[in-house]
């Protein structure tokens, strides 16, 4: 078969649902080999992961973070996703790295919120008004299509620039937080912003920023009141900030963690009680994006 050759036209042919479908059936696959390299230089990274899950295929993804770019108009993230066949290691397709990373990105989350959000969940946050926020909206919204959202961001005119019908933006933090049903955070913070002080009974937080070991974005007091998830347990554990840090002072313990997608099939990636405060830690990983990936072209070879 021909290598096909998958630009942002695809995702037309792409659902939301239906891809927390394919997610949580990539998780009944064989556990995937994966392997991860970080590489620094102040504040920009390269990251590069590779995955191999028997019957599905292997991927590599290459990223690169530049949070400075923004003042020069170009994306702060960017790199390209290769696809090969599990049968054979032969190159399946080169897939739109912005459109996997996207769709991925979001339907990690998405497939978290299905699971841990209360499903009567109305008042959403957007705590970051960039690409991944922008992103949450259309993915949310394909589950609760009722919901109302508000975005929070540290430059206002930011927020302001996503208001919309249904999307409003608001300055007081604190008040966001404790009226909102699903509280999504999206940033590049260093230093805790959502505190748990603000938490409140049946409340679902959603922690997609803090991808490196020196960021974070709930402080201790968040994880303490949480019941905590994870997407994958063997990328967040010892290379993000969110739970790596925590765990090397003591304040929480790998134990800590109830379960990641592996346990969606044993029912143990679930909300207990409707009172039951659950936190997810969107993590990635490049299993993910192989299952994404592997969606999108089968997407687009049936189009």
């Amino acid at each position: 078969m021909s290598i096909e050759i998958i630009g942002p036209e695809a995702e037309a042919l792409l659902d939301w649902t239906v891809l927390t479908e394919a997610l949580a059936a990539g998780h009944r696959l064989p556990r995937a080999e994966i392997g991860d390299t970080f590489l620094y230089r102040g504040k920009d990274t390269l990251l590069s992961r590779a995955a191999w899950i028997d019957g599905l295929g292997v991927l590599v993804k290459a990223a690169t973070i530049f949070p400075g770019n923004s003042a020069f108009g170009v994306p702060s993230i960017n790199g390209a996703v290769t696809l090969y066949a599990d049968r054979d290691g032969t190159l399946d397709a080169v897939v739109d790295f912005h459109l996997v990373t996207k769709f991925k990105t979001a339907g990690d989350s998405l497939l978290s919120a299905r699971r841990l959000a209360r499903p009567d969940s109305r008042e959403i946050l957007l705590v970051g008004a960039g690409a991944v926020a922008r992103s949450m909206i259309e993915a949310y919204r394909s589950a609760f299509p009722d919901a109302r959202f508000k975005v929070w961001n540290r430059s206002p005119a930011g927020a302001q620039a996503m208001e919309a019908p249904g999307v409003t933006a608001v300055d007081d933090l604190e008040a966001a937080v404790a009226q909102a049903d699903i509280i999504c955070t999206a940033t590049m913070s260093k230093e805790p912003i959502v505190k748990g002080a603000w938490l409140r009974p049946g409340q679902h937080l959603d922690l997609i920023g803090a991808y490196r070991p020196d960021m974070r974005e709930v402080d201790d007091e968040a994880l303490r009141r949480a019941s905590i998830f994870v997407d994958s347990r063997a990328t967040t554990v010892h290379h993000i900030g969110e739970i790596k840090d925590p765990i090397a002072r003591g304040v929480m313990t790998e134990a800590d963690i109830v379960a990641d997608f592996y346990d969606l099939e044993s029912g143990a990636y679930a909300r207990t009680s409707a009172d039951q405060i659950t936190l997810a830690k969107n993590g990635g990983g490049a299993h993910l994006d192989l299952m994404t990936a592997a969606y999108i072209l089968a997407a687009w070879r049936g189009r």
